[in-house]
């Protein structure tokens, strides 16, 4: 169901066969869910939403209304290994998927999580975590990865529409994989949501891009860049804990559901 299955890296200067490519990105994420209707709207990408965009968001996007989103930007420092790694979140060009991981920093959801898998070999690739059920030290490893955010109020896992905004585009498109470049890629120090195969099957789990991974833009949603400790991030080793997540500046700009 939820396990990240980007196999070996593959940045631009590799020399593998072009099927070989094909077959893991075909292969790539796999974390379980279901695809809705396929749905945009506009934000201007040097300001913040108004109320009135909001409400106009949260009525025309089915489930949408449901989902914290971030209105501009904010910072999260994440520990782990007793050092800092200062992530900038970018509301502006993913507003639900930035404002869902804001609310989960902010609930403690991360907070003792374990990176379940970090990928370097052939290549550097990414190192992922979020699986809330790492926190209990006693669940297998090997289960590591199927997991998401279980809602209390609704007691199901909580999943995000893919949100990928086209460079130069005004609006952000969502249920889909798009062909354009996108405005935030996966550069190195990237952070994105891991999902499955549907489109909006996204929950908790997150990864940082160890190198630049253009094969995956448009293909899976960047939502803020590692800003300060990438050195943290490339250390990462599998089985390490976050051991705490902090929201520092722009948490007035998340708009919790009412």
């Amino acid at each position: 169901m939820k396990i990240f299955r980007l196999m070996q890296s593959l940045t631009m200067p590799l020399k593998f066969p072009q099927f070989f490519l094909a077959w893991l990105i075909i292969f790539a994420l796999t974390l379980g869910g279901c695809t809705e209707n396929i749905v945009s709207y506009d934000r201007s990408p040097n300001s913040t939403a108004s109320s009135e965009t909001s409400k106009t968001i949260s009525e025309s996007i089915p489930g949408m209304k449901d989902l914290p989103r971030l209105e501009g930007k904010a910072t999260v420092v994440m520990t782990v290994n007793g050092a800092p790694i200062t992530i900038e979140l970018d509301g502006i060009n993913a507003p639900i998927t930035a404002g869902n991981f804001v609310d989960l920093v902010q609930k403690g959801v991360y907070d003792g999580l374990v990176f379940h898998r970090v990928v370097r070999d052939p290549q550097p690739f990414v190192a992922q975590g979020g699986d809330p059920q790492g926190k209990d030290p006693k669940f297998p490893a090997t289960r590591l990865g199927t997991g998401g955010y279980i809602d209390p109020k609704t007691g199901t896992e909580r999943r995000i529409p893919l949100e990928i905004k086209p460079k130069g585009a005004n609006e952000p498109i969502y249920s889909k994989t798009i062909t354009d470049k996108p405005e935030l890629q996966h550069k190195q120090g990237a952070i994105a949501m891991a999902r499955s195969q549907a489109p909006d099957s996204a929950s908790s789990q997150f990864y940082f891009a160890l190198a630049d991974l253009s094969f995956l833009d448009g293909n899976y949603a960047v939502f803020g860049n590692v800003t300060d400790g990438f050195d943290v991030v490339n250390n990462i080793k599998q089985g390490d804990r976050i051991e705490s997540a902090k929201v520092t500046q722009g948490a007035e700009n998340l708009k919790s559901p009412q």
